[in-house]
């Protein structure tokens, strides 16, 4: 099983994050958080690696279902997903398979709620490979 769904773009790095957000958008997650990794390793290692930013994503009603199922449930929120560059110049969108990070937890509840957000995730894949 794979941990991630990836989609190929090739539209602009900043064109590609907003159709990340707003496909996001569109099935009502939102982007809690944006974690710009090429900027923190030109900062911190004086590193240059192509664009590379991580949104975690988040569906409010989800993550409260998940939490009421499983409290320690927050170490593995909000759901990731990786915009990056390759060497090529096109852009990849991965994103987290919620139901492959989650089946470490035997919790049935949990696992309903991982597949609920699974199907989420995919149409969100779909949305950004039929914008391609």
């Amino acid at each position: 099983m794979s941990y991630h769904f990836t989609v190929t773009l090739t539209c602009p790095f900043d064109e590609a994050l907003e159709k990340a957000t707003a496909a996001l958008k569109a099935k009502g997650l939102g982007v809690l958080t944006t974690i710009n990794v090429q900027n923190a390793m030109k900062e911190k290692l004086g590193e240059d690696i192509n664009p590379y930013m991580i949104l975690g994503a988040c569906s409010p009603s989800h993550a409260f279902k998940a939490i009421q199922a499983e409290d320690k449930i927050g170490v593995m929120l909000p759901c990731n997903v990786l915009v990056q560059q390759k060497d090529d110049g096109k852009i990849e969108i991965s994103i987290v398979d919620p139901v492959a990070s989650m089946s470490a937890i035997h919790n049935d509840a949990l696992g309903e709620v991982a597949l609920e957000v699974q199907s989420l995730l995919k149409g969100v894949a779909r949305d950004l490979e039929a914008s391609a």
